[in-house]
C-alpha cells in the first residue's frame, strides 16, 4: 500500500495540485499506519526556506489528493494524509560541507584524501 501510495502521490503533487506554494516538492516516503487509517507521507524540497509554507499547503490539499486517490486505486478504504518535511537530505549535505571543511583543515595540501 505505502508504495502505491507513493507513486500515485507523487503524480497527482507532480501534476494536478495549482498551489504556488507548494512548487515541486519530492515525495521521499510514505508510512501507513496498520489499520491504514493515516498515510504519514515525507516530502523534501530543493529550498528548504518554505518548507513550513508548503507543508500548509500540502495539509490543505490532503482533501483533494484524497478524492483523487480515490478514483485511481482499487482499495476500500483510502488512509488519511497527513504531510511533513523531512530535511534529512539537507541535513546531510550540510554535514558533508563540514567534514569536507575540517578535511582541508587537517591536510595542508587541502586535498581530501580516499
Amino acid at each position: 500500500m505505502s508504495s502505491q501510495l507513493h507513486r500515485e502521490l507523487t503524480n497527482l503533487v507532480r501534476y494536478s495540485l495549482k498551489d504556488p506554494r507548494i512548487g515541486a516538492p519530492s515525495i521521499l516516503e510514505v508510512k501507513v499506519s496498520r489499520d491504514l487509517s493515516v498515510a504519514k507521507v515525507y516530502f523534501g524540497l530543493l529550498d528548504a526556506e518554505n518548507s513550513k509554507e508548503t507543508e500548509k499547503a500540502l495539509n490543505k490539499s490532503a482533501g483533494f489528493l484524497h478524492r483523487e486517490l480515490g478514483k485511481m486505486l482499487n482499495v476500500r478504504i483510502i488512509p488519511s494524509l497527513r504531510f511533513y518535511y523531512d530535511d534529512t537530505d539537507l541535513k546531510a549535505q550540510q554535514m558533508d560541507a563540514l567534514i569536507n571543511e575540517a578535511m582541508k583543515n587537517i591536510n595542508p595540501e587541502n586535498e581530501i584524501e580516499e
